[in-house]
């Protein structure tokens, strides 16, 4: 069917962008690998990272981060302009997730791609030449493998 000169199709579940985090305030819950991950991620995009947790992988010591030894608390979330849940407690990223969408700000939550406001997909980069791959969070074994694939090709 035929839409003001478009095709009509399915509504896609997230919209695809890429994010200027430079010199924006993010937060990360958790301080595992999957955490430090998507810590490094941030940092190279230039984002000031704030990373909550009791405990943390002793990489982070080592990154230019804000590390703050507790548990989170909603207030965390003020003044951020994304957050990732992305600790080994279901509860603590479920409330994460839940405290960040009252309060209007984007979550990633690691271990529930349905309670997620936004997906990381699946990245390469090579100079100024980023791909992004994303399965809708559905498959991210699929993104990987394709992005396995480009970066041979490449």
């Amino acid at each position: 069917m035929l839409h003001s000169g478009l095709i009509h199709q399915p509504v896609l579940q997230h919209y695809p962008a890429f994010l200027d985090l430079k010199d924006r305030s993010v937060l990360v819950v958790g301080a595992g690998r999957v955490a430090l991950r998507k810590t490094r991620g941030l940092l190279e995009a230039g984002a000031k990272v704030t990373v909550v947790a009791p405990e943390w992988e002793p990489e982070f010591e080592q990154l230019p981060v804000h590390l703050a030894q507790r548990r989170f608390r909603a207030s965390d979330l003020v003044g951020m302009s994304l957050v990732f849940a992305a600790t080994d407690d279901r509860l603590t990223n479920h409330r994460v997730g839940v405290a960040a969408k009252g309060k209007g700000i984007f979550a990633n939550i690691a271990d529930s791609a349905e309670e997620c406001s936004f997906i990381v997909p699946a990245r390469l980069h090579r100079g100024n030449v980023q791909i992004a791959i994303s399965t809708g969070g559905e498959n991210p074994r699929v993104s990987a493998q394709l992005r396995r694939k480009l970066e041979d090709a490449l």
